[in-house]
């Protein structure tokens, strides 16, 4: 598997103590690893994502691991999260992916626990993870994301599903709203037999979730956007610019494969880039997100305006993901990011 945007050789492996972070471009956090205490990382899980996880989880265990960081690892597929207070964990980096991962389930039991986590919390983390939901945040505060339209389980007749070309144009996509990493996704094209192939792909959405999104087909360049902090300190991180081939961003092509080609640098002009990264940012903050994020857009081929697509509130941490990768272009390796990332765990809730 590629080691494209994985953990990067440690130079050193520090027992414990201060050390220094560096969060880009010549800016240095000073961290005392060991005042971080015993962290768990929370890997593997129950979702249609579970082996994501565990690859995003493995890759972060080691570079705490070789910070110093007294990490360990800890799947909620195999033991019940009030495990996480018998046995001391003061902290946790939230590996998981998908539903009980980033959907402000394993947030809500980490608020209850009194146990501070990595990235959103429970409402920005619930909203981000439904599509649909984010969208109707999205376009009520004016940013731009592809027109949609919604199914509901009730609604999937013949007659409702086939009439939704006519809505949003063709070619469109269907997915189910609460899942990743390209999952149950289906682009319908329609040059043949347009029912079937919109039954087809209502069909398989529905085997991950029982809401359908379907969403008007941006035709154009896919990029995607990592931000780093909370409110104001929010910052985006360089764009990445992906170029699948044939398009086919799918499943295989973004785990599996060398196949997908990846800039960063993305080549964009700077000012179309800045744009971007500003629209991204006012996404992220729109949502309440907080600690970590990453936004995936497409820019239209015919005037160059970008649309969000999603928020990602757990970002994948493989060979292969994209926020290593760019925060790599910012002067952060895999390993300061990492932790970065878990000093910053926080709770919803303050004790009074």
């Amino acid at each position: 598997m590629s080691r494209r945007a994985g953990p990067l050789p440690s130079k050193a492996r520090p027992l414990g103590g201060p050390a220094n972070v560096p969060i880009g471009r010549g800016v240095v956090m000073n961290i005392d690893v060991k005042a971080l205490g015993k962290v768990a990382v929370l890997m593997g899980g129950s979702s249609a994502e579970r082996q994501i996880s565990l690859m995003s989880g493995t890759g972060v265990l080691a570079a705490l691991q070789s910070q110093g960081v007294d990490a360990h690892a800890f799947d909620p597929a195999e033991r019940e999260l009030v495990e996480l207070k018998h046995d001391g964990f003061v902290r946790c980096f939230i590996a998981l992916h998908g539903r009980h991962g980033e959907d402000g389930s394993v947030q809500g039991a980490l608020e209850l626990l009194g146990i501070p986590y990595t990235g959103s919390g429970i409402l920005a983390s619930a909203i981000a993870m439904d599509k649909v939901m984010t969208k109707r945040v999205w376009i009520a505060e004016g940013l731009p994301t592809p027109r949609y339209a919604w199914i509901a389980p009730e609604q999937r007749t013949r007659e409702r599903i086939v009439a939704v070309p006519d809505e949003l144009g063709l070619p469109l996509i269907v997915k189910p709203p609460r899942e990743g990493s390209s999952i149950g996704i289906t682009k319908v094209a329609g040059r043949d037999d347009i029912d079937r192939q919109m039954q087809d792909a209502v069909a398989l959405a529905a085997q991950y979730d029982p809401d359908v999104l379907c969403e008007e087909f941006i035709d154009g360049e896919e990029v995607t956007c990592p931000v780093l902090g909370h409110g104001e300190s929010a910052r985006a991180l360089p764009i990445v610019k992906i170029v699948a081939p044939e398009g086919a961003y799918d499943y295989q092509n973004k785990y599996f494969t060398d196949d997908v080609k990846y800039q960063c640098p993305s080549g964009l002009p700077a000012d179309e880039e800045r744009e971007i990264q500003r629209i991204v940012v006012q996404a992220y903050r729109t949502l309440g997100c907080r600690g970590w994020g990453r936004a995936d857009l497409m820019i239209r081929a015919s005037d160059r305006k970008a649309f969000l697509l999603e928020m990602n509130t757990a970002p994948g941490m493989t060979t292969h993901s994209l926020v290593p990768m760019s925060a790599r272009a910012a002067g952060i390796s895999y390993e300061a990011l990492c932790v970065q990332l878990v000093a910053a765990a926080a709770l919803d809730a303050t004790k009074a």
